[in-house]
């Protein structure tokens, strides 16, 4: 309770300072879209705990994209990672919550030079194809449940299979209900925002009321 009170203290007080995010915030509900400050961004990256949680975290707009960088423990070593992210494509059923991002500009700088771990003298060496991330991700040791597919430059996550999601009826059933009414059309940023672009009935306003009331029965 005490850091949703943070949370929405922060948000009044940006907004106090920023009330033309207010007027944008109108403007996108008629175009149908939600746009997260890339400051908003950077502070929650900055409330990011525990010790394995990324450190420095820096975010900046790279439009279509952001530009995300690091300090990351990487298999022991420690790391100062960054990319561009772009999301290429966004798909939302009852079934999947799966985001195709596209990773550009991937750099990863061993942060300590006497460092002889494996990953350092990979890194060192110049060995590792950092233009195709995913092909490093797919032979990931502990793979993410949520990694679905990776290859070349894309990753494919699915958060519907995230412990949190796939272990929650009550938050399966809200997506069941909602993407039959709404979907994400796709995600891009200007130099200030990250803007969520929305698309309504994306299976037509019949098929998605249709499913929609379905979706209800089985929650009652």
């Amino acid at each position: 309770m005490q850091e949703l009170r943070v949370i929405l203290e922060t948000v009044a007080k940006y907004l106090k300072d920023h009330p033309e995010e207010i007027l944008r915030l109108l403007r996108n509900i008629l175009a149908l879209r939600f746009g997260v400050p890339i400051a908003a961004l950077k502070w929650f990256a900055g409330k990011a705990k525990g010790r394995r949680a990324p450190k420095d975290v820096q975010i900046e707009a790279a439009p279509p994209g952001v530009r995300v960088s690091a300090t990351v423990d990487l298999m022991g070593t420690q790391v100062r990672a960054g990319a561009t992210i772009f999301v290429e494509r966004v798909s939302i059923t009852a079934e999947e919550l799966k985001f195709e991002i596209r990773l550009a500009g991937v750099a990863l700088k061993v942060l300590d030079e006497n460092s002889d771990t494996p990953i350092a003298a990979l890194l060192k060496s110049g060995a590792l194809d950092l233009s195709k991330p995913g092909n490093l991700a797919a032979y990931m040791p502990k793979r993410p449940a949520i990694l679905v597919e990776a290859k070349d430059d894309r990753l494919t996550l699915d958060l519907m299979k995230h412990p949190k999601f796939a272990g929650s009826v009550r938050a399966q059933t809200l997506i069941g209900l909602l993407a039959p009414l709404v979907t994400i059309a796709g995600i891009e940023s200007d130099p200030e925002h990250l803007d969520v672009l929305l698309r309504p009935f994306p299976d037509g306003v019949r098929d998605g009321v249709r499913e929609a009331v379905n979706g209800i029965r089985r929650a009652i």
